[in-house]
This record gives C-alpha cells, sequence and structure tokens, in this order.
C-alpha cells in the first residue's frame, strides 16, 4: 500500500462561518478588518483575503508592506492597512503606488509618506497608532494633540484613523482594558476637536470584540477568531467558532510491546504491561509542539488515543492498546475532528503552555494546505 503525504486542510466554510459570528456581536455599521497578517496565521493570506473581500469586510491586516504587495499583485483590492507601518523612502513609494494605507507611530515615516504623495499628486489615507497601554508600537498617547497638529501640517495625508493595540482583553479583570479604552477615546475626542473626522477609528481584538463592546469604535480587528481559535486558552467565548484547520497524518506501523518496554528517545516512557502502539508520520519538524510528548491526544478510527514517549521530528508514538481495526495507513487526526472527537489548537496550546495562534503557524507553513 503507498501511503500519501500528512495533510493540512483549511476549511473555507469554517471561515465564513466565523466572520458571521463577529458581525453578530458587532453593530451594522461597524465595519472589520480582517487580520491576515503571517500568512493568515499559517491558513494562507491570499486564499483567506479572497474568501474575506467576498464576504464584504472593509480592508485587510498585515504586518509587513511586502504581505501587502503580494495581496494587491493577486488582485485584491480592498484597503490593506500595514501595522508595523514603513521605515524607508522606497516603501513610501510603494505605499503611494499602490494606493496602500500604513500605519503610522513616528513623524519621520509621515514626512516621507507625505513627500512622496505630494511628489505623485495624491492624497494617501494612514491610521496614527497610539500606545494606550500596550507599551509596544505608538505614540504616547498623551501626546495625541501635539502628534496630531504636526500630522497636519504635512500635505498629502489623510488621517483616516486612530488606532491601538489591547494588551489584555482576555483577562476575567477588565479595568485595564477599560483603561486603554478610556485613553483611545481621550485621543479620538481630541481629534475631533481639531476638526478630524476619523471615520474608521480601532481598537478591537480578538477578545475585544468578544468581551468589551466599548472597544469596537468604528472598526473591529477580528484574527484569530476567524480562524476558530480563542485569544488564550482559557477564555470564555460570547461567540460559537468553528476549527478552520485540520491535521492530519497517517499509521505507518503498529506493533505490540511487552511490560517495561522504553518508547522514543531518553526513555521517557516505559509501558506498564504489554501494550499495541502505533507510530504516527507527524512530529515536530511538521509543527506539533515537542512538548506534546507524554501528554498529547490523536484521534484514530473517532478514538482519541495518548501520545507516548517523545516526539520525534516526523513521527510519534500513540497508544491503541484496546481499539479494535486499526491497520496501517489509518488517517491519524491530530488537529481537527473525526467523529464524535476533535482537537483544537487550544487543545494542544492548554497542554503546552502557549497559544493557538503559535499552533496554527507551526503547523499551517510546514507543508501543502488543501483548501475545502
Amino acid at each position: 500500500m503507498k501511503l500519501s503525504q500528512n495533510k493540512i486542510t483549511i476549511d473555507l466554510s469554517a471561515l465564513e462561518y466565523n466572520l458571521s459570528q463577529v458581525k453578530m456581536l458587532i453593530d451594522r455599521e461597524t465595519k472589520i478588518m480582517g487580520i491576515v497578517k503571517s500568512d493568515a496565521y499559517g491558513h494562507g493570506m491570499l486564499r483567506v483575503s479572497q474568501i474575506l473581500e467576498k464576504n464584504g469586510v472593509h480592508s485587510l491586516g498585515v504586518t509587513y508592506l511586502h504581505e501587502a504587495l503580494q495581496l494587491r499583485e493577486n488582485g485584491i483590492d480592498l484597503p490593506i492597512i500595514i501595522l508595523a507601518g514603513i521605515c524607508s523612502r522606497a516603501d513610501s513609494e510603494e505605499v503611494v503606488n499602490k494606493s496602500l494605507t500604513p500605519v503610522v507611530y513616528d513623524l519621520s515615516s509621515a514626512e516621507l509618506l507625505s513627500e512622496e504623495a505630494v511628489r505623485k499628486g495624491k492624497r494617501i489615507n494612514i491610521h496614527l497608532k497610539f500606545d494606550t497601554g500596550m507599551g509596544r508600537l505608538g505614540i504616547p498617547h498623551g501626546d495625541a494633540g501635539p502628534f496630531m497638529k504636526k500630522i497636519l501640517g504635512l500635505p498629502g495625508l489623510n488621517i483616516e484613523a486612530l488606532m491601538s493595540h489591547l494588551s489584555s482583553a482576555d483577562e476575567q479583570d477588565g479595568n485595564f482594558t477599560n483603561d486603554q479604552i478610556k485613553n483611545l477615546k481621550n485621543a479620538i475626542d481630541i481629534g475631533h476637536s481639531m476638526g478630524v473626522d476619523l471615520p474608521l477609528n480601532n481598537l478591537a481584538n480578538s477578545a475585544g470584540i468578544m468581551a468589551h463592546k466599548d472597544s469596537h469604535f468604528n472598526m473591529v480587528r477580528p484574527g484569530i477568531m476567524l480562524y476558530g481559535g480563542l485569544p488564550s486558552p482559557d477564555f470564555k467565548p460570547l461567540a460559537p467558532l468553528k476549527p478552520v484547520m485540520g491535521f492530519r497524518g497517517l499509521l505507518l506501523q503498529i506493533r505490540d510491546l511487552p511490560d517495561n518496554t522504553p518508547v522514543s528517545y531518553g526513555r521517557r516512557y516505559l509501558t506498564k504491561g504489554p501494550r499495541k502502539i502505533a507510530v504516527v508520520s507527524a512530529g515536530y519538524g511538521d509543527g506539533l509542539p515537542r512538548s506534546l510528548s507524554n501528554r498529547g491526544k490523536v484521534i484514530i478510527r473517532g478514538q482519541k488515543s495518548d501520545i507516548i514517549g517523545t516526539v520525534c521530528m516526523n513521527m510519534l508514538i500513540c497508544d491503541i492498546t484496546g481499539m479494535e481495526d486499526v491497520a496501517v495507513g489509518d488517517e491519524a487526526v491530530l488537529l481537527g475532528a473525526q467523529g464524535k472527537e476533535v482537537i483544537t489548537g487550544d487543545d494542544i496550546a492548554g497542554l503546552c503552555d502557549t497559544i493557538s495562534y503559535e499552533i496554527f503557524l507551526s503547523i499551517g507553513t510546514k507543508g501543502h494546505r488543501e483548501y475545502i
């Protein structure tokens, strides 16, 4: 029997469903910036962007210019927001030529954009980013007035939005998030007092969308919830979500092991009594965390099986003792559903002290994706 390679599947209908859940949580007039940075969290930036565009999102959010150019070159016409902004004159030329929307958080990049816009006789939309408590990119929110005054003095630029980023919206204690919301609102009030329209102010990430209505402003920025993941493994969602990514391997060999047999590297597992094991065609080289060793699960024939021993680069071992009719070549589900059982990115993340974002990126960028 010829065994096929491991399979990564992307369920586009689940993506559409999750987007519909975003729409149910926001007001009708609130716009959506779909976050597709880092190859859409491993799901494939172009295919995901095409689905989001077809389903009526206002804009797309990427981190870097090269991601925005890839989308433009492949026919995406939506506004594209470059979340990390630009840092060179060459970048500003591309932004103006391709009608992109950079985030601005310092005067030097704004000056480059202004010069290029004037040179080309164009007017470029920009989002100004203020730090309201994240401690990352942004102008201190207390400097909103002086900074906006400087930007307003630069020709060729249109301040389309003020924005910031929530650091702790997935926590049960919402006090810090409420402070961030107030800080951005104060900056917006200052902008309005200076005569700036600001129609697309945005702050809410997935956690903000689900748990902090006041953070929605004019536009929201769903990321992880589009892909069926939670902002953190213990986050309690208001909206039911569907997993978009699946990852499946195959059973390469089935063996019977006697009592007290070491399994895999480092002899970190010893059989307790006779056990039947299966070797699966996936490991940390395929994006699975090595920390699933002796704690993860695999679904085989609709039943969950324990991962035993150390996860190897391209293989892992699971205990199938007592499972009937299991055969070499059977499918082993490592992420996704089979029958009534499911393993989510959050399930894996919870076992590995990480977040589903990292799980999706690790798996989704390691192999060929099949879109369904």
